[in-house]
């Protein structure tokens, strides 16, 4: 069986969204299906089969000062107004199709960090409320997002330590997966002056939390690796940026992130046969 692995990277998810909307168009249903962070939420769109749904969001809400600015750090604690995000967008203005993913008959996972255990967890899209509660776990990137409370338990970024999920496919029986990453060949992350602050601010109230913060590059490179090394024993299809991903990663520039969706778009369509092969 063939997973389908997507990697987070904020606004670089717009990449994403175009292989997504790419794989719609040539009839490539996956039926397994597994992504942290921003790779979660454009995923649960190609779940529902909502071609191009969140390239319009992009397009409708980046100059909505509720959708992101610094200004929400002071009234909603977080970037983003997630309630305008996760129960307005989606319930009022641009609105989800539930019927058709919860009818999925395949499995999408969404990962997030539990801040106690150390571990990260899979909630399955049966479990995705109104509100979006699986998916504001999955974002939650530290001092930018607040945690998200699930059963007791607080959450943060699911790709904070799994940051590509391609195990966890793997664990689950799919013997091939398609990789959808959000970083140019050649890549690496470093350390930051930011890993060092956050692991000095969480340390000792979330020890767990803390350690995945300072070491995240290391676990990061060591996942590049690790899928470079599925791809050369034919385990693995990777997908990857062919243009600058030189942009932030709250970037604002809708042309930049028109391009990016249009290059993941476009790969797709390029590599059809092959792909729909692999499948």
């Amino acid at each position: 069986m063939t997973g389908l692995v997507l990697e987070g990277g904020a606004f670089r998810g717009l990449f994403t969204a175009g292989v997504l909307d790419a794989l719609l168009d040539i009839k490539a249903e996956i039926k397994y299906v597994i992504g942290v962070s921003a790779g979660a939420t454009n995923a649960y769109s190609y779940v529902s089969k909502q071609r191009g749904r969140n390239l319009e969001i992009m397009e409708r809400f980046m100059d909505n000062k509720r959708y992101i600015s610094y200004g929400n750090l002071i009234k909603c604690k977080s970037l983003m107004d997630l309630d305008f995000v996760f129960d307005e967008i989606p319930n009022k203005h641009c609105i989800f199709d539930y019927k058709t993913l919860y009818e999925f008959d395949g499995k999408m996972l969404a990962g997030a960090f539990n801040i106690e255990t150390g571990d990260v967890e899979y909630f399955d899209k049966d479990l995705l409320d109104k509100r979006g509660s699986i998916l504001r776990a999955s974002i939650a990137i530290p001092l930018m997002f607040p945690f998200e409370k699930i059963n007791g338990q607080y959450y943060a970024d699911g790709g904070l330590s799994e940051p590509i999920p391609v195990n966890k496919s793997i664990a689950d029986g799919n013997n091939k997966n398609i990789i959808v990453l959000t970083r140019n060949e050649g890549y690496r992350k470093t350390k930051s002056k930011a890993n060092e602050i956050t692991y000095k601010i969480y340390k000792k109230k979330y020890p767990k939390l803390a350690k995945v913060l300072r070491d995240r590059y290391i676990k990061y490179n060591k996942q590049l690796d690790y899928c470079k090394e599925l791809e050369e024993n034919g385990k693995a299809l990777i997908i990857r940026p062919t243009i600058s991903m030189n942009i932030s990663r709250f970037e604002r520039d809708k042309n930049k992130l028109k391009a990016i969706y249009q290059n993941g778009y476009d790969l797709i369509i390029k590599d059809k046969e092959k792909i729909l092969n692999y499948i």
